[in-house]
């Protein structure tokens, strides 16, 4: 059988023994009453490294982003974001349909938002018959690309200027701080409310963090996510493999990193990828093919072993733990060996 390379998505991680051995021994209790010890552990453990008060465990990225627009943006207002933003593309259309918030594209290069880019889009409260403008999104990494913390400075003043709020959708908020090399607490004192997932490189199955330094914001954020469906009662299991990630999990990112740059000079070598490997700055490769379409390119790849999608009418491939140092120049050389068929 040909040997395949999983980069299609660090979603595809798969927990080690270690991490099921952490979760079969968890201690668990009704997290709903709030008496799952290690639930409890994991949302500590979450506060403090991101430097917030509070932190939630909720069972999804998309479901702490839905939480922090609901009770963060609230029904009827407008929330600023990147037109290619996760929340407008990839959450089923919940920011309008459930947090009822109205979402503001504004296109922004390489999906990063900056206070010029917001200037002349913030519409006051007091005026009865437009939306008010409530919130700025934003996206850390987006598309594999980190925010600056000067940036975030920026956005943060301009948000504070116009009496708005910051929702940082932090999905691989640790590999941004290791591009940048900052701590993810340097992010979050940023932004009112943020998130990351446990479940993307950091390797659990299953879970994400809501964090706030506001009392009424976490009180509303757990009532929000029973209300959602997100009451997950014994979730300690869940939890443990989340602590596992986060003791054993942040430092091996660096390779996650490493591996994407190998791989994007590999695709710069051939004439079929259109790729700067300068412009890959975390785990995420993303170009446009030479000579045929990406879609065409995607489904040879895949054939050829080197398992990828298109996000955005783009080619990405996506480094994690599932593809283990010693695979890699096993993938370079089937890129550099491969000759695609034209459309």
């Amino acid at each position: 059988m040909k040997e395949t390379f999983e980069l299609r998505s660090d979603t595809f991680t798969l927990p080690s023994e270690g991490m099921r051995k952490a979760m079969y021994e968890a201690k668990v209790g009704d997290d709903v009453y709030h008496e799952d010890p290690t639930v409890k552990a994991l949302e500590e453990m979450a506060a403090e490294m991101l430097g917030k008060k509070h932190a939630v465990f909720v069972s999804s990225g998309s479901m702490g982003n839905l939480i922090g627009l609901f009770v963060n943006c609230g029904r009827g207002n407008e929330v600023l974001c990147a037109s290619n933003s996760h929340i407008i593309h990839h959450e089923i259309g919940s920011i309008a349909t459930i947090a009822q918030c109205v979402p503001i594209e504004i296109d922004a290069p390489n999906g990063i938002l900056t206070p010029v880019l917001l200037e002349g889009h913030v519409k006051m409260r007091g005026v009865y018959d437009m939306t008010a403008t409530a919130m700025v999104e934003v996206e850390n990494t987006i598309g594999g690309f980190p925010y600056t913390v000067s940036n975030l400075k920026g956005i943060r003043r301009f948000a504070d200027a116009n009496g708005l709020k910051i929702h940082m959708d932090g999905a691989r908020l640790f590999n941004a701080a290791l591009a940048e090399d900052v701590k993810v607490s340097d992010f979050a004192e940023l932004a009112d409310d943020v998130t990351f997932c446990l479940s993307k490189g950091l390797g659990a199955p299953v879970g994400s963090i809501l964090a706030s330094d506001s009392d009424e914001f976490e009180y509303c954020a757990r009532r929000t996510r029973k209300m959602l469906g997100g009451g997950m009662r014994q979730s300690g299991f869940l939890a443990a493999a989340g602590i596992y990630a986060l003791e054993h999990n942040i430092d091996r990112l660096a390779d996650d990193h490493a591996n994407a740059k190998t791989i994007a000079k590999a695709l710069a070598s051939t004439s079929w990828a259109d790729i700067d490997p300068d412009q890959v700055r975390s785990n995420i490769i993303m170009f446009n093919a030479r000579g045929l379409s990406n879609s065409s390119l995607c489904g040879q790849l895949n054939e050829q072993g080197i398992l990828c999608l298109t996000d955005g009418g783009m080619v990405r491939l996506v480094t994690s733990l599932n593809l283990k140092n010693e695979q890699v120049p096993k993938v370079v050389r089937i890129i550099e060996s491969f000759k695609p068929v034209s459309d």
